[in-house]
């Protein structure tokens, strides 16, 4: 399975003190938008998003279709069949993305301590 590009996405709870701090860290902000409570930042080798008030939790967030600057590829494994792999393997699925539609959709797994991945498409 290909769950494409890889980053952290975390809960905070000021996201201005928390945009300070990683820059600090060398993160610099490439996506996102302060006013809706979310900054994407990247170093030299990863990418996180910082989001005020989305989520209770951390998460692990995979987008299949997008290179690390968010570009859409040329191929890629579409979520609805990263989804069908999954159940194949026994895995539960807490949200499901919509098998009657194409394009942009999302799942989301637990793993075994209650960490949430969300695999989620916007490439069409």
């Amino acid at each position: 399975m290909d769950f494409g590009n890889f980053s952290v996405s975390l809960a905070v709870k000021d996201l201005e003190t928390s945009r300070a701090f990683y820059e600090k860290l060398g993160f610099v902000p490439v996506g996102g938008e302060a006013a809706q409570n979310y900054l994407i930042l990247q170093n030299a080798t990863s990418t996180i998003g910082i989001f005020q008030g989305m989520f209770e939790q951390n998460i692990l967030t995979y987008n299949p279709g997008w290179n690390r600057k968010a570009e859409t590829l040329a191929e890629f494994q579409d979520v609805r069949a990263i989804q069908r792999e999954l159940e194949a393997r026994g895995i539960e699925l807490t949200a499901r993305a919509d098998e009657s539609t194409t394009g942009p959709a999302s799942l989301v797994i637990m793993d075994p301590d209650g960490n949430t991945i969300l695999i989620d498409q916007h490439a069409g």
